[in-house]
């Protein structure tokens, strides 16, 4: 059943529609992954669903009881205290309430005045007059669930951390459709697989806009497109939807050729002499001004970028040379006892969490950094080419043409002389975006501007670190090409995985203690060679429970009744039954035809999938009274 209706909507800023026409339903349950070039309009899309942007024209139906929340793209920077504090906050009105009870509390625990306790009972006192207990008790399931800790000071979290907080912040108002856009951006692979976890599990319907290809792959149950202003659904997987949309956009080009043709022998036969003039049908010429308007209103489809990699001089049989490099930073171990060899030609992706030291170990590989301890020996005839995942490259008050140009007039590609305007347009900046300051720029438009200056030099080690963020699919995907095919070496950092795969040759990854080892292939053959024991656990969102020998030693140190004993005992086992029940079901609602069968098998699932949690839910609470 629809959950959201949109009818006709429109929504135009002044120049052509973004919006035009738009009509989407989605249903409840439903996983929509939302794609589209940088610009075209995903954001206000969901910003017209959240009600936060009210659209031109057009109607949307959404029950009253519906709840939408949404994550946005980027960490609102005024955010501040405490995780319980930002959690609650997407409570509303009530939020206050909670917020001032869970600082009282703390303050009688670590103040014991009758003033304190005054203030306790006054704010418990309001609670119960707004009925707002049972909203109190969501935040803390929420807080439990992801794993966070409600006293944290929210502006001292990682990046990563914070988009957790935000998506706790969203999901406390239990939605029943959750927006998200761009979720994964400055991510890292463990963070990517917490979320895809915690989404997968989601009971609400979700519409999320990603250029994480492997994202989408796994949780999409449909795609729906926004190009040129209108918005197209393909039910199916993402590699379905490569294939299908293919096969559109050429028969929109045939039929294009076809009206124009036909428009052209028009304008032939209307321009004849007098005697056609003496007998021209007026039917006729009313079609043919029919056609002229709607040949004027035509939306091309938007270019694609034109990277080429400026081939520079190459480099030394060895690249870097790397012996028991050691480097700490403030008493902390980065890169403990590393050798390594990278030879010319090589493309090595280097993986490992936030804040594990990547860009350290780069600058060191490239002699930019001296290690404390060990030795680094560089090849011979290196250029080098820097793409900068922070953008410290860019002058913000300078314009993109003088960005790229360094006082040039003409770059030179290969042997060939082209214009900076010219060079510019194949990235998709027209003349006027190119005289912009480059702090009115996007991010999709500020990576574009790092690559063209990248690839306007020449180069014989290209240097990515995180060159993926903010760019669109398409634009991911020459990307990819172009450094896939590249002669030189390369030196990449990216959390996208699907992008790790089809570009490098071998990996470095951060291990535990500063260790990092080096694997043949991209992210997935990691997976599949990595020793068992460094294999980082999917955080369940359920209790950890204890192994079954550590419980039966707490209860013979309780002296349980024979009856609570068994039950304890057969507890681990029921309650990895129920797990694996649960993964299926999971699995099973995550198949891409799972809500394109009969209603009445929806619903038998999803009834199976409650049971299961109630189940599970009441055996964590016998575990904990019996351990009690």
């Amino acid at each position: 059943m629809a959950i959201i209706r949109l009818r006709n909507i429109n929504v135009s800023f002044g120049g052509p529609a973004i919006l035009e026409q738009i009509s989407l339903s989605i249903d409840a349950g439903e996983r929509v992954s939302l794609l589209g070039r940088n610009g075209t309009g995903k954001s206000t899309l969901l910003k017209v669903i959240s009600g936060l942007v009210k659209p031109d024209s057009g109607e949307i139906d959404v029950n009253k009881s519906v709840k939408i929340a949404w994550l946005e793209q980027e960490v609102p920077y005024d955010l501040q205290g405490s995780i319980f504090d930002v959690v609650a906050s997407g409570l509303g009105s009530k939020a206050k309430l909670l917020m001032d009870y869970h600082h009282a509390a703390h303050r009688v625990a670590e103040d014991y005045s009758e003033q304190a306790f005054a203030e306790l009972e006054r704010i418990q006192h309001e609670i119960e007059v707004a009925d707002a207990w049972g909203l109190n008790q969501q935040v803390e399931a929420v807080l439990s669930k992801m794993k966070l800790d409600g006293d944290a000071d929210f502006a001292q979290l990682s990046g990563g951390m914070r988009r957790r907080v935000l998506l706790a912040k969203a999901l406390v108002v239990q939605p029943d459709l959750l927006l998200l856009d761009e979720p994964t951006n400055h991510l890292d692979l463990q963070a990517i697989q917490w979320l895809e976890d915690q989404l997968m599990g989601y009971k609400g319907a979700l519409l999320f806009i990603t250029h994480d290809r492997a994202f989408m792959r796994r949780l999409s149950t449909r795609i729906i497109e926004l190009d040129r202003g209108k918005l197209v659904s393909y039910p199916c997987d993402y590699t379905t939807y490569l294939v299908r949309r293919e096969e559109m956009l050429h028969a929109e080009e045939e039929a294009n050729n076809l009206f124009d043709k036909k428009l052209a022998q028009e304008e032939v036969w209307i321009r004849q002499g007098i005697k056609a003039r003496r007998t021209r049908n007026e039917g006729r010429v009313r079609a043919l001004e029919k056609m002229r308007v709607e040949r004027a209103n035509r939306r091309q489809k938007t270019g694609k970028v034109d990277m080429k990699l400026v081939r520079g001089e190459q480099s030394g049989k060895v690249v870097v040379e790397a012996e028991a490099v050691n480097f700490d930073y403030d008493g902390r171990t980065i890169i403990k006892d590393l050798n390594t060899t990278i030879l010319r030609g090589d493309k090595v992706g280097i993986i490992g969490p936030n804040g594990a030291g990547k860009t350290t170990l780069l600058k060191i590989l490239l002699g930019q950094l001296k290690p404390q301890s060990g030795k680094v020996t560089l090849g011979t005839r290196q250029t080098i080419a820097y793409f900068d995942q922070m953008r410290d490259q860019l002058d913000e008050e300078s314009s993109v043409l003088d960005n790229l140009s360094e006082g040039r007039e003409f770059i030179e590609i290969n042997g060939a002389r082209k214009h900076v305007i010219g060079y510019l347009q194949d990235f998709l900046f027209a003349p006027d975006r190119a005289r912009s300051p480059v702090k009115a720029l996007s991010g999709g438009e500020r990576n574009r501007l790092l690559l063209a200056r990248l690839f306007s030099k020449p180069a014989n080690i290209l240097v990515l670190d995180e060159p993926t963020n903010d760019l669109d699919v398409e634009t991911l995907e020459l990307l990819e090409e172009l450094v896939s095919n590249y002669s030189g070496t390369i030196l990449l950092v990216s959390h996208d995985r699907e992008f790790v795969n089809n570009v490098v040759s071998n990996t470095l990854v951060f291990e535990k203690d500063g260790k990092i080892s080096e694997y043949v292939g991209g992210y997935d053959d990691w997976l599949r060679q990595r020793p068992v024991e460094n294999e980082v656990n999917k955080t369940k969102p359920v209790v950890e429970r204890p192994e079954q020998n550590e419980v039966k030693a707490r209860a013979e140190k309780k002296k349980l009744s024979y009856k609570d004993q068994r039950d304890l005992d057969e507890l681990p086992v029921k309650i990895e039954k129920l797990e694996t029940e649960q993964e299926r079901l999971h699995a099973q609602m995550a198949e891409v035809d799972f809500f394109q069968q009969d209603k009445d098998e929806i619903v038998k699932v999803q009834n199976l999938l409650k049971e299961n949690e109630q189940a599970l839910e009441a055996y964590y609470q016998r575990w904990e009274e019996l351990e009690a």
